[in-house]
């Protein structure tokens, strides 16, 4: 499913144009990017839990040439699971 498909979806679902249902759905977006960048943690009961995880800097290897090289130190948005929706997909 895609954004579009998930806007159809909501806008049937509320009885909304598809206009309000694509505000409605950028709106939570930028809601949840921006609690994401400002480091909080977004909890959704029932669905899950989006957090920023941080990876430190480390040594790799090439692959190709077997040189060490050094990777920078970055962030990665993590998804966690709500016990209900994995217990959905793991009866």
């Amino acid at each position: 499913m895609n954004k579009k498909q998930l806007v159809a979806k909501i806008s049937s679902t509320l009885g909304q144009s598809k206009a309000d249902a694509e505000r409605t759905f950028d709106s939570i977006t930028t809601i949840i990017l921006n609690e994401l960048k400002n480091d909080e943690t977004v909890k959704i009961a029932g669905f899950g839990t989006y957090k920023v995880a941080k990876r430190k800097a480390r040594v790799g290897r090439n692959p190709r040439t077997g040189e060490s090289i050094q990777i920078a130190a970055s962030q990665k948005v993590k998804f966690l699971p709500a016990k209900s929706l994995k217990e959905m997909f793991n009866k």
